[in-house]
């Protein structure tokens, strides 16, 4: 696999957080933060395809009404529960 130094100024404390996680872990320093960043890759993809989807909810009228949502959210922990709203 093809692969690029990047580079990136964090600050020290966070630094000598990956310092010892390697360590702890046996792995370098670069593998942490290669999983690292592949994990805040994905969750940001995630995050924009989850965001794409409800907007289309959103634009083809799938949505839930605030009212019902917060009377909803008050019923909890109450003795009669309200059903989630759909």
């Amino acid at each position: 696999m093809n692969t690029k130094v990047i580079t990136a100024h964090v600050p020290l404390p966070l630094a000598q957080k990956v310092d010892q996680m390697a360590a702890h872990l046996d792995r370098s320093r670069g593998w942490i933060i290669k999983q690292a960043l592949t994990d805040w890759v994905d969750l940001e993809e995630e995050r924009n395809r989850l965001t794409l989807e409800a907007l289309a909810d959103v634009d083809t009228g799938r949505v839930i009404d605030q009212q019902a949502v917060q009377e909803w959210a008050n019923s909890l922990g109450s003795d009669q529960p309200l059903n989630l709203p759909r």
